[in-house]
C-alpha cells in the first residue's frame, strides 16, 4: 500500500512528473480517514506476512490466493466484519498499485457471502451511556485531581455533544467557544462523515445537572490550556503530555470509569458516549431532526436505529393486556 505505481517507460520521466506522481500518492491515500488507513495498513501487513509464508506474491494476488487467505481467518474465527475489512484493504491496495482487485472476482466474493452467513453479521452492540449512567460514572471520578477532571470533562463532552471518541481526540482547545449566558459552541473541523473538512458547529448549553460546559471549562483552567491538544495525556506525578489522547485511550477512560460506577466495563466503550446522547434525547421524545442537529447524521433512519428497542416496549401489542 505504497501508494500509486510509478509506471517503468523507455525512458526517465523528468523529475517534476515524477514528483507529481509522488504527491498524487499522497493525496490518494488521503482519501480516506485515519482510522480507516491506519487498519488498512495492519490488514495488509498481516496479508503480506501471511502470503510470505504461502510463498506466493501480495500483490498482484491471485483470486485463488485471497480465497484461502479468507478461509484461513475464518478458521482462526475471526469476526465476518474483520474478514470483510481485510478484504477491502486487499482491493484498496491493489487498486493503489494499478492492479485489477482480485476481491471482485466472483469466486472470491462468494468465499466472503459464505463465511458472512456461516459466522454471522450482526454487530456486537455496546452499552449506550445514558444520562444517569453518566452521572454514575462522574461520581466515581474524584474531584481534586487533574485526571479526575480531565475524565470527567471529556465524560461530559463526549455524551453532551454526541461525539466519537476520534473527534473528541481530534478536538483542540480552539475549538470551543463560549456563548455568554448560554453555554459553549464545539467547532468540528472534519469527523467520520465528513472527510472533506466542511465542518460543522454543536451547541452546548450550560444544563443544569450534568452541567458540562462547566466542566471543560473547569478543566481547561485547571490544566492552563490556551492552544493545542483539548485532551491530553497525564503523566506521573500529575504532569500534562502536549501530545493528544489517541481514540483508544479515550476508550479505556469510558471502560475505566464504567467499571468504578458498578458496571460492566466489557458493555461500553468510546461509542457508548454518542450512543447514549442519542438513546436519551430520543427517550425523551425530542425531535429526531433536532437530535440530529447534534449528532451530523444525514439519514434519519441511522437515528431511529437507537430508538427502536424503546419503541417496540412503547408501542407493544400486547401493553394493555399483558
Amino acid at each position: 500500500m505504497s501508494g500509486l505505481p510509478v509506471t517503468r517507460p523507455d525512458r526517465p520521466k523528468p523529475a517534476a512528473v515524477t514528483d507529481g506522481l509522488r504527491s498524487a500518492a499522497d493525496y490518494a491515500r488521503a482519501e480516506k480517514a485515519e482510522g480507516t488507513r491506519r487498519a488498512y495498513r495492519a490488514d495488509w501487513e498481516h496479508f503480506s506476512t501471511w502470503c510470505g509464508g504461502a510463498q506466493t506474491d501480495p500483490i498482484p494476488a491471485s483470486a485463488e490466493t485471497v480465497a484461502a487467505y479468507l478461509a484461513a481467518l475464518a478458521d482462526a474465527g475471526l469476526k465476518a466484519s474483520t474478514i470483510t475489512r481485510r478484504c477491502a484493504a486487499i482491493g484498496y491496495a491493489h487498486r493503489l498499485a494499478g492492479h485489477e482487485p482480485p476481491t471482485q472476482v466472483e469466486s472470491v466474493r462468494a468465499v466472503l457471502r459464505g463465511i458472512r452467513r456461516t459466522l454471522g453479521t450482526a454487530a456486537v452492540r455496546k452499552a449506550p451511556a445514558v444520562a444517569r449512567t453518566i452521572a454514575a460514572m462522574v461520581k466515581a471520578i474524584p474531584v481534586d485531581s487533574l485526571t479526575g477532571k480531565r475524565d470527567r470533562a471529556l465524560l461530559l463532552l463526549g455524551f453532551a455533544a454526541a461525539l466519537r471518541r476520534s473527534e473528541l481526540a481530534a478536538l483542540d482547545v480552539g475549538d470551543i467557544e463560549r456563548v455568554e449566558g448560554k453555554g459553549l459552541v464545539v467547532h468540528l473541523r472534519r469527523s467520520k462523515t465528513d472527510q472533506e473538512g466542511a465542518g460543522r458547529e454543536i451547541a452546548i448549553p450550560d444544563g443544569r445537572r450534568l452541567r458540562p460546559a462547566a466542566a471543560l471549562e473547569d478543566w481547561i483552567a485547571v490544566a492552563e490550556l490556551s492552544d493545542g491538544p483539548l485532551f491530553r495525556p497525564i503523566g506521573k506525578g500529575g504532569r500534562l503530555g502536549a501530545s493528544r489522547l489517541t481514540d483508544r485511550s479515550i476508550a479505556a477512560i469510558v471502560k475505566r470509569w464504567a467499571g468504578a460506577a458498578g458496571l460492566d466495563p466489557a458493555m461500553f466503550s468510546g461509542h457508548s458516549l454518542r450512543a447514549g446522547f442519542v438513546t436519551q434525547a430520543l427517550d425523551d421524545r425530542a425531535d429526531p431532526f433536532r437530535v440530529m442537529d447534534v449528532t451530523g447524521h444525514k439519514r434519519i433512519e441511522t437515528v431511529r436505529v437507537y430508538d427502536r428497542r424503546n419503541q417496540a416496549f412503547r408501542d407493544h401489542a400486547g401493553k394493555d393486556f399483558l
